[in-house]
Protein backbone atom coordinates (compact mmCIF):
# COMPACT_ATOMS: atom_id res chain seq x y z
CA UNK A 1 0.00 0.00 0.00
CA UNK A 2 1.22 3.44 -0.71
CA UNK A 3 2.10 5.81 2.26
CA UNK A 4 -0.90 8.23 3.18
CA UNK A 5 1.12 11.06 1.62
CA UNK A 6 1.05 9.53 -1.51
CA UNK A 7 -2.54 8.66 -1.78
CA UNK A 8 -3.23 12.38 0.21
CA UNK A 9 -1.89 13.84 -3.30
CA UNK A 10 -3.74 11.53 -5.64
CA UNK A 11 -6.74 13.56 -4.00
CA UNK A 12 -5.19 16.76 -4.09
CA UNK A 13 -4.90 15.79 -8.07
CA UNK A 14 -8.12 14.35 -8.55
CA UNK A 15 -9.39 17.75 -7.08
CA UNK A 16 -7.44 19.93 -9.15
CA UNK A 17 -8.18 18.18 -12.46
CA UNK A 18 -11.75 18.62 -11.39
CA UNK A 19 -11.48 22.26 -10.84
CA UNK A 20 -9.44 22.62 -14.09
CA UNK A 21 -12.46 21.38 -15.73
CA UNK A 22 -14.86 22.47 -13.98
CA UNK A 23 -13.24 26.49 -14.22
CA UNK A 24 -13.58 25.92 -18.24
CA UNK A 25 -17.14 25.05 -17.60
CA UNK A 26 -17.30 28.27 -15.60
CA UNK A 27 -15.97 30.20 -17.65
CA UNK A 28 -18.60 29.36 -20.61
CA UNK A 29 -21.58 29.82 -17.74
CA UNK A 30 -22.50 26.22 -18.06
CA UNK A 31 -25.19 24.33 -15.39
CA UNK A 32 -22.35 22.51 -13.48
CA UNK A 33 -18.98 24.73 -12.82
CA UNK A 34 -16.20 24.33 -11.12
CA UNK A 35 -17.18 23.59 -7.81
CA UNK A 36 -19.43 20.22 -8.99
CA UNK A 37 -16.72 19.36 -10.95
CA UNK A 38 -13.99 19.42 -8.62
CA UNK A 39 -16.31 17.51 -6.21
CA UNK A 40 -17.09 14.60 -8.58
CA UNK A 41 -13.10 14.16 -9.59
CA UNK A 42 -12.34 14.35 -5.40
CA UNK A 43 -15.04 11.83 -4.87
CA UNK A 44 -14.49 9.40 -7.54
CA UNK A 45 -10.41 9.36 -6.30
CA UNK A 46 -11.53 8.75 -2.79
CA UNK A 47 -14.08 6.07 -3.63
CA UNK A 48 -10.83 4.26 -5.76
CA UNK A 49 -8.38 4.95 -2.96
CA UNK A 50 -10.93 3.26 -0.33
CA UNK A 51 -12.13 0.71 -2.79
CA UNK A 52 -8.34 -0.35 -3.47
CA UNK A 53 -6.68 -0.01 0.00
CA UNK A 54 -9.09 1.14 2.39
CA UNK A 55 -11.45 -1.86 3.28
CA UNK A 56 -8.12 -4.23 3.49
CA UNK A 57 -5.99 -1.58 5.86
CA UNK A 58 -9.20 -1.26 8.18
CA UNK A 59 -8.98 -5.45 8.69
CA UNK A 60 -12.34 -5.14 6.86
CA UNK A 61 -11.34 -7.25 4.30
CA UNK A 62 -7.66 -9.49 3.84
CA UNK A 63 -5.48 -7.97 1.86
CA UNK A 64 -6.45 -9.01 -2.12
CA UNK A 65 -10.10 -9.96 -1.37
CA UNK A 66 -11.11 -6.77 -2.36
CA UNK A 67 -12.52 -5.94 -6.18
CA UNK A 68 -11.55 -2.20 -6.95
CA UNK A 69 -13.44 -3.02 -10.23
CA UNK A 70 -16.48 -3.08 -8.81
CA UNK A 71 -16.10 0.54 -7.46
CA UNK A 72 -15.08 1.71 -10.52
CA UNK A 73 -18.02 0.58 -12.05
CA UNK A 74 -20.36 1.94 -9.12
CA UNK A 75 -18.53 5.44 -9.87
CA UNK A 76 -19.92 5.33 -13.27
CA UNK A 77 -23.11 4.17 -12.64
CA UNK A 78 -23.37 7.14 -9.92
CA UNK A 79 -22.35 9.56 -11.58
CA UNK A 80 -23.95 8.81 -15.16
CA UNK A 81 -27.45 9.32 -13.11
CA UNK A 82 -26.17 12.42 -12.29
CA UNK A 83 -25.22 12.89 -15.98
CA UNK A 84 -28.84 12.22 -16.74
CA UNK A 85 -30.56 14.82 -14.51
CA UNK A 86 -28.62 17.35 -16.39
CA UNK A 87 -30.00 16.90 -20.07
CA UNK A 88 -32.77 18.43 -21.20
CA UNK A 89 -34.69 18.56 -24.29
CA UNK A 90 -36.39 21.46 -25.77
CA UNK A 91 -38.45 20.98 -28.51
CA UNK A 92 -35.75 19.77 -30.98
CA UNK A 93 -32.76 21.34 -28.91
CA UNK A 94 -30.73 19.12 -26.43
CA UNK A 95 -28.91 21.07 -23.58
CA UNK A 96 -26.63 19.97 -21.54
CA UNK A 97 -24.94 16.90 -23.20
CA UNK A 98 -21.35 18.01 -23.18
CA UNK A 99 -22.08 19.17 -19.30
CA UNK A 100 -22.93 15.57 -18.34
CA UNK A 101 -20.17 14.52 -20.92
CA UNK A 102 -17.52 16.56 -18.69
CA UNK A 103 -18.75 15.11 -15.18
CA UNK A 104 -18.69 11.46 -16.42
CA UNK A 105 -14.71 12.59 -17.88
CA UNK A 106 -13.90 14.14 -14.34
CA UNK A 107 -15.44 11.37 -12.64
CA UNK A 108 -13.39 8.86 -14.75
CA UNK A 109 -10.44 11.36 -14.52
CA UNK A 110 -10.16 10.96 -10.18
CA UNK A 111 -11.43 6.82 -11.25
CA UNK A 112 -7.88 6.90 -12.83
CA UNK A 113 -5.83 9.10 -10.64
CA UNK A 114 -7.24 7.43 -7.37
CA UNK A 115 -5.77 4.50 -8.86
CA UNK A 116 -2.26 5.88 -9.45
CA UNK A 117 -2.53 6.20 -13.46
CA UNK A 118 -1.07 9.28 -13.29
CA UNK A 119 0.16 9.66 -17.13
CA UNK A 120 -2.87 8.04 -18.54
CA UNK A 121 -4.97 10.35 -16.88
CA UNK A 122 -2.70 13.43 -17.30
CA UNK A 123 -3.22 12.46 -21.37
CA UNK A 124 -7.30 11.82 -20.81
CA UNK A 125 -7.52 15.58 -19.09
CA UNK A 126 -5.07 16.79 -21.57
CA UNK A 127 -7.77 15.51 -24.33
CA UNK A 128 -10.78 16.45 -22.77
CA UNK A 129 -9.71 20.16 -22.55
CA UNK A 130 -8.49 20.11 -25.92
CA UNK A 131 -12.41 18.49 -26.93
CA UNK A 132 -13.89 21.41 -25.07
CA UNK A 133 -11.93 23.77 -27.23
CA UNK A 134 -12.50 22.27 -30.47
CA UNK A 135 -15.99 24.05 -31.43
CA UNK A 136 -14.19 27.14 -30.77
CA UNK A 137 -11.20 26.13 -33.16
CA UNK A 138 -13.00 24.37 -35.95
CA UNK A 139 -15.54 25.89 -38.97
CA UNK A 140 -18.86 25.72 -38.17
CA UNK A 141 -20.65 23.29 -40.52
CA UNK A 142 -24.34 22.91 -40.94
CA UNK A 143 -26.47 21.53 -43.71
CA UNK A 144 -27.05 24.34 -45.57
CA UNK A 145 -22.97 25.64 -45.78
CA UNK A 146 -21.29 22.65 -47.16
Amino acid sequence: MPVQGELALRLVAAFVVGVLIGFERERRHKPAGLRTHALVGLGAALFTITGIYGFAAAGIAPSGAADPARVAAQIVTGVGFIGGGIIFKDHDRIRGLTTAATIWLTAGLGTGIGAGLYLLTGIAAALGLAALKLNRLLPRWGPDEG
